[in-house]
């Protein structure tokens, strides 16, 4: 297969230009060491960063040389869990959604890198003042949490010129090779990817959330806090989840303030449906999931995307004449 080098591949000493994004619910140590196998780096997430999550999940990861992903919001209030990831010893460690500034030492200290991901201008700024390894510009395309103000295609560009020497990562929207040669184009040096990856056989996603994946759009995506303020998760507002629209998002989208008042018995109705009643229970995904039409292994998905995305690359350069 193809082998793209680039600022990212040498700054973390991995093969691919390709991250898997830290997701709660579904990057666990198997499928962050499958990533890391097939030369990208895998992610963990620590979930409200918790620790007993951590643990387990670097148990099942093994051997692998992965990293471990911190809502930094959660870790202000549970700073224990970095300490406790930290003697692990793991590859990097991922921050994002609050400030960085209290842990980025701690985390070069244990001789880690810190991967910061920014949403705005001036997080991206903060980020090179403080001398981070990675920087991931996300956009408001990603599954999942993100900002509000910026897509991923102006996002990265401007981040790029920003960041320096800083290898840039671009997170949103992004599920093939041909987002990554996009994002390499722009000037960043790889790409951060979620909903492609939930749809992996490694995914701790269950089989039915993997397959309404698949068949689902950009188009059935939107931006809410009503996933987070039934489920009680204190999500600053700033930062909404991108999930497949369903009839619990129909019923209380622009409704938010009337659902925190009957949260109590919102809770209950939500947390006593069927695993697969989908009219109800969240799934994130960002607009790259018309991509996401099968459920590869890990390593089969990254050898795909690095071969169209040198395909793309190899075409690209054909297009030039001289002048």
């Amino acid at each position: 297969m193809a082998r793209i080098e680039t600022a990212l591949t040498r700054a973390l000493g991995i093969t691919h230009p390709i991250l898997l994004a830290p997701m709660g619910s579904a990057a666990g140590g198997k499928l962050a060491a499958a990533v890391t196998n097939a030369g990208g780096l895998g992610l963990i997430g620590s979930g409200y960063a918790d620790a007993a999550t951590v643990s387990r999940e670097l148990v099942a990861a093994g051997n692998a040389r992965v990293g471990v992903g911190f809502i930094t919001w959660a870790l202000d209030a549970k700073p224990e869990a970095l300490r406790a990831t930290l003697e692990a010893k793991p590859m990097a460690v991922m921050l994002s959604f609050g400030d960085p500034a209290p842990y980025v030492a701690q985390i070069r200290d244990a001789g880690a890198k810190t991967i910061c991901q920014v949403q705005t201008l001036a997080e991206a700024e903060q980020a090179v003042r403080l001398g981070v390894d990675v920087i991931i510009a996300q956009g408001r395309d990603a599954g999942g949490h993100s900002g509000t103000t910026r897509g991923t295609m102006g996002f990265v560009p401007a981040v790029v010129d920003i960041a320096g020497s800083i290898p840039v990562v671009a997170a949103g929207g992004i599920a093939d090779g041909r987002g990554l040669a996009a994002v390499l184009n722009l000037g960043g040096s790889g790409v951060s990817m979620g909903t492609r990856f939930t749809a992996t056989k490694e995914s701790l996603w269950d089989e039915a959330m993997k397959s309404r994946v698949t068949a689902s759009g950009g188009d059935q995506t939107a931006q809410t806090r009503v996933f987070d303020i039934v489920r009680g998760a204190p999500w600053p507002a700033q930062y909404p989840g991108r999930a497949l629209k369903n009839d619990f998002y129909l019923r209380w989208h622009g409704n938010e303030e009337l659902l925190q008042a009957e949260r109590t018995d919102a809770e209950k109705a939500y947390l006593a449906t069927k695993p697969d009643d989908f009219s109800a229970r969240v799934i994130w995904a960002g607009e790259g999931v018309d991509l996401v039409k099968d459920v590869p292994s890990a390593v089969e998905l990254i050898e795909r995307i690095v071969d169209e995305a040198a395909s793309v690359l190899a075409r690209g350069a054909r297009m030039v004449r001289p002048a």
